[in-house]
């Protein structure tokens, strides 16, 4: 299934139209914003797709922290 327009400004334009697996599967730099020398630093952390890096215990905590934080304040 292709990722609908409300993705389309978060992604690359290459990257706008493929289905959720095949974004997973795609460097960090699919992400827009997100450079090539970003996705080089993250790779240091093993982090070489966008599915790593949604799937990271480090950056799911901070998201969580940061959510709870959010609610709370």
């Amino acid at each position: 299934m292709p990722v609908h327009h409300d993705l389309d400004k978060a992604l690359d334009k290459q990257y706008e139209n493929m289905s959720v697996t095949e974004i997973l599967d795609a460097p960090v730099a699919a992400l827009a914003g997100v450079t090539d020398a970003h996705g080089e630093a993250l790779a240091a952390l093993k982090i070489k797709t966008v599915g790593d890096l949604g799937r990271n215990k480090h950056v799911r905590l901070a998201v969580a922290l940061a959510d709870l934080h959010d609610r709370t304040h």
